[in-house]
């Protein structure tokens, strides 16, 4: 064989060998691309799948732990009037040891609702009013505590573990209002009456 044909046919093999190793690279760089992308692609997913795993926990945990709260909106009443009939003096000896009986089982249901992260909230008289826990349905003067103290506690309130189910209710002492001083209008000066001119005499 002519060595110039030679040398022309081993030029072109090896430009043909040139041209497939940039193709093997660039394939090769291909691949690595897609392989990052969809590594990014995998660790989002995870990511994801392990927030949305959290927030379900997040969720029913909070199920569990307030599913008493639609249970005490109807039961609360019911606890009021228990606090009513045990509050007020018993008329008779056979009242009194119904009321004995009732404490019996109010002290009872408290109990099972303690289990399930019921707390109540009973200020007393003189405590410092609390707007956070505390519901003021009425402000008087009071010459026993300080203004923003407890007077009165109508109504116990409820806590659910740290939801506030109700507050509860109080009448709140308020400063004295001090009396508006009278006003009194300035006195008019008195016009000096002037004497009587004498008439003439009527025939």
């Amino acid at each position: 064989m002519n060595p110039t044909k030679e040398k022309k046919v081993s030029a072109k093999k090896l430009a043909a060998a040139l041209a497939e190793v940039e193709k093997i690279k660039a394939e090769l760089e291909k691949a690595k691309s897609d392989a990052a992308h969809w590594k990014n692609e995998y660790y989002k997913a995870f990511a994801d799948t392990q927030n949305l795993r959290r927030a379900l926990e997040a969720e029913q945990r909070n199920i569990i732990r307030y599913r008493a709260e639609g249970f005490l909106d109807g039961l609360i009443p019911a606890l009021d009037a228990f606090h009513m009939a045990l509050d007020a003096p018993a008329p008779t000896k056979e009242a009194a040891n119904y009321q004995i009986g009732f404490t019996y089982i109010y002290n009872q249901i408290i109990q099972v609702l303690a289990s399930e992260g019921l707390t109540e909230i009973v200020p007393k008289p003189g405590d410092p009013f609390d707007a956070n826990f505390m519901n003021a349905i009425e402000a008087v003067e009071s010459e026993e505590v300080e203004p923003g103290r407890i007077v009165k506690v109508h109504a116990k309130g409820y806590r659910l573990h740290d939801r506030l189910i109700r507050a509860a209710m109080v009448t709140v002492s308020k400063a004295k209002e001090e009396p508006k001083p009278e006003t009194t209008e300035p006195e008019q000066p008195q016009q000096e009456q002037q004497p009587a001119e004498d008439q003439p005499a009527q025939a």
